[in-house]
């Protein structure tokens, strides 16, 4: 990018950070343990909610604990049991007509990401009945109280039962897009182990690295720290290398689950304040058009773009590879490659892809544009992409 791009991108940001530092967010409540699922009938007493809309989709919808839970609930509910990967606009609309139809109160949301974000905004939508879900696009556009929400997931990763954000696909382009607003932040997160045990190695991966990319990309974005991010993506960089690992190689390790959900959780705080950056911009770009698994897309993107970045984070990885026990002796330099190589070799070692050779040239222009629009001027990167710089580094990743 120029140098008049450049310093435009970072007056923007100098502007957007005390917005985002001052943001009066309330970040859940955690509920954890195993079996902590089922106090979920004793939180919708105590808010005095008693027909909640269930959200997930059709596999948990025939799992045990599903059945489990249902069971346990004494009042009313509905189940909207369909949501789809990357969740599309339309569906999201279904959802929001149904909760109208049956005298809904409240949202419970279980599952990924997926289905968290397909809630979230339709209660967004519930809230603003005089906008299109389209129109709530961007930043703080939905500006009122949501229901009740109670997020269960059952990947450790993507961290939204923590954020502000719910990313839908527009029916018609493809293209991924977020709603940001801090009334979208559930109420409630309730972190079960027992219910990521069943989560087969390759998501448990997947979902694993999208929370390593969350904490790293919150990490750089330092124009946005408050006092809390920078410990809060340590402490989840920290617990992924150590744990996801052992949930990967045996997914019944509690001990590994539950520390993979709290890494998950605060990973997901962190970058509700510091934002995400340019992994993530190219990430959507490839999940939209090609869908590509979220989780899947950071994981092979991530060490590409820290390498692009070059020695302006070295003092950044240095101290992630430091705490997280990847290398503690040496150069910066030799500590942040250590750092790198060490999501390389966790890459191969869950069999994660290292390119994607399925992406059309037709289609990089596309996406550097979306990407370029995702990103700038919001995300603080260590270095901005421009729409050719995107371009680039999608060409790389292609292979």
């Amino acid at each position: 990018m120029n140098l008049f791009g450049v310093i435009g991108n970072r007056i923007a940001q100098a502007v957007i950070a005390p917005v985002v530092k001052n943001m009066k967010i309330e970040f859940p409540e955690r509920i954890e343990g195993v079996d902590a699922f089922l106090s979920i009938p004793e939180i919708l007493e105590q808010n005095g909610v008693s027909h909640p809309l269930i959200v997930t989709g059709p596999r948990i919808a025939k799992s045990e604990f599903f059945s489990a839970m249902i069971h346990n609930l004494d009042g009313e509910y509905t189940i909207f049991d369909k949501v789809e990967p990357d969740p599309k606009v339309s569906q999201v609309s279904e959802m929001v007509e149904l909760y109208q139809k049956e005298g809904c109160d409240s949202f419970i949301a279980i599952g990924g990401g997926s289905n968290m974000d397909a809630a979230k905004a339709a209660a967004a939508g519930v809230t603003r009945p005089d906008k299109a879900i389209s129109e709530l696009g961007g930043l703080m556009k939905v500006g009122k109280p949501i229901p009740l929400f109670i997020a269960v997931p059952t990947t450790s990763g993507t961290g939204s039962e923590t954020t502000v954000a719910a990313v839908v696909t527009d029916d018609k382009t493809g293209r991924k897009y977020a709603i940001n607003d801090g009334v979208l932040c559930p109420k409630y997160a309730v972190l079960d182990p027992s219910l990521t045990v069943s989560l087969p190695p390759a998501l448990t991966a997947q979902t694993g690295m999208d929370a390593m990319t969350h904490a790293v990309e919150a990490y750089l974005n330092e124009k946005y720290h408050t006092e809390e991010t920078k410990e809060l993506c340590e402490d989840a960089v920290s617990a992924i290398v150590e744990f996801l690992p052992r949930a990967y190689e045996d997914g019944s390790d509690m001990e590994a689950r539950e520390e993979m959900l709290i890494a998950s959780f605060k990973a997901g705080e962190a970058f509700t304040i510091a934002c995400v950056g340019n992994v993530h911009a190219i990430a959507h770009t490839i999940g939209g058009l090609y869908h590509v698994p979220h989780g899947m897309a950071n994981a092979v993107i991530l060490p590409y773009v820290l390498e692009d970045y070059g020695e302006k984070i070295y003092p950044a990885l240095a101290r992630l590879s430091e705490v997280s026990g990847i290398k503690t002796d040496g150069s910066e330099k030799e500590k942040a490659k250590a750092f790198i190589e060490r999501i390389k070799s966790m890459n191969e070692h869950m069999e994660i892809p290292t390119h994607f050779s399925q992406i059309n040239e037709k289609d990089i222009p596309t996406m550097a544009s979306w990407a370029a629009k995702e990103a700038n001027p919001l995300y603080p990167c260590p270095k901005i992409y421009s729409r050719e710089d995107f371009k680039k580094m999608i060409r790389k990743i292609r292979g």
